[in-house]
């Protein structure tokens, strides 16, 4: 391949590793790999054929792989992103193997919403730690919406996300479904009154999410079909959930708001649930997720993937602990 030397050296390098007999010839305006029979079908399966095809033929002593110029760059990129998925699959084999002859060891990097880790994150990471010894976790807890996007990934093992997936290169573990109620302090509801029906919801003082609501927020059944009714007047807007509960136990106004935040509060009569024809609403299309980068889970993520799955589950503790609560219709 004439004037492309360094285009040859990569090249060589990146078969070298997995083809024993492979050798370079440049000319013209083909890439020639050379191999021995033995090697020819694993070349043609395993990096040049995906999604571009060759014009190779078989040679009796040797054969040969052809690639053209249009296509080197794209056969150069390939080969080199299936390399490196092999490979980090082979070293996760190679951890498992060791993994089951030894109790899991190592660290797990974690980011999560600060006002959901403090409630339930937290507490079951010391139950796991308890559990795994040889184990240890580094938890980040982030306020703002990096949770929602993953874009901490690489950094960290997993993270943390609740409501809609957006990132399909991404792999997503449930944990627990999201489940949002209508509720307000009972000094608000003596003050204002409370909505008897969705449509009234535009008559009180909200306290809403700002800039990015999240999109099942103020979502009501209404003849049947779902709408999206906000009260008329916003007292206070905030990117914090716990910045909208405070305002809500101080009476400010009514939120919309997820159980998994205020169970404890609606437990306590501190808040009141409005609108719930039963002692709890449907979960939300989205949920709660642990997102990472890689298809298969280390063995120390996987460990804290199942724990998590099966504490919070289908049915978390704190939707569990509402099952008795009888709202305010």
């Amino acid at each position: 391949f004439t004037g492309s030397t360094e285009l040859g050296r990569r090249v060589s390098e990146a078969c070298a590793p997995t083809f024993k007999h492979c050798q370079l010839e440049m000319g013209g305006k083909n890439i020639i790999i050379v191999m021995d029979d033995a090697n020819l079908d694993l070349a043609v399966d395993g990096c040049l054929w995906g999604g571009f095809g060759t014009t190779g033929q078989r040679c009796t002593a040797a054969s040969r792989v052809v690639v053209h110029e249009k296509v080197y760059r794209t056969f150069l990129e390939r080969f080199a992103e299936r390399a490196r998925r092999i490979l980090g699959e082979l070293r996760q084999a190679r951890a498992e193997a060791v993994s089951l002859s030894s109790a899991p060891e190592g660290l797990i990097r974690i980011d999560a919403p600060a006002p959901f880790a403090r409630r339930h994150l937290a507490p079951a990471l010391a139950e796991f730690l308890g559990l795994y010894p040889g184990l240890e976790v580094q938890l980040r807890l982030i306020d703002s919406f990096t949770d929602l996007q993953g874009e901490n990934l690489g950094e960290v093992d997993l993270v943390l996300r609740i409501g809609p997936l957006a990132d399909s290169r991404l792999v997503a573990t449930p944990l627990a479904p999201l489940r949002r109620i209508l509720c307000a302090s009972p000094q608000y509801i003596r003050q204002h009154g409370a909505p008897a029906e969705p449509r009234q919801i535009v008559e009180h003082a909200g306290l809403d999410w700002e800039p990015l609501a999240p999109p099942y927020a103020w979502r009501f059944l209404v003849d049947g079909q779902w709408r999206h009714i906000r009260p008329a007047r916003r007292r206070l807007t905030s990117n914090n959930a716990e910045t909208l509960l405070a305002s809500a136990l101080a009476g400010i106004g009514i939120a919309h708001l997820p159980t998994w935040l205020i169970s404890d509060q609606l437990l306590r009569g501190e808040l009141v649930p409005l609108l719930c024809d039963d002692w709890l609403p449907e979960p939300e299309p989205s949920g709660i997720y642990a997102l990472r980068m890689e298809r298969a889970a280390s063995s120390r993520s996987r460990l804290l993937l199942e724990f998590l799955a099966a504490r919070f589950g289908p049915l978390p503790p704190w939707d569990r602990a509402l099952q008795g609560l009888r709202p305010l219709a």
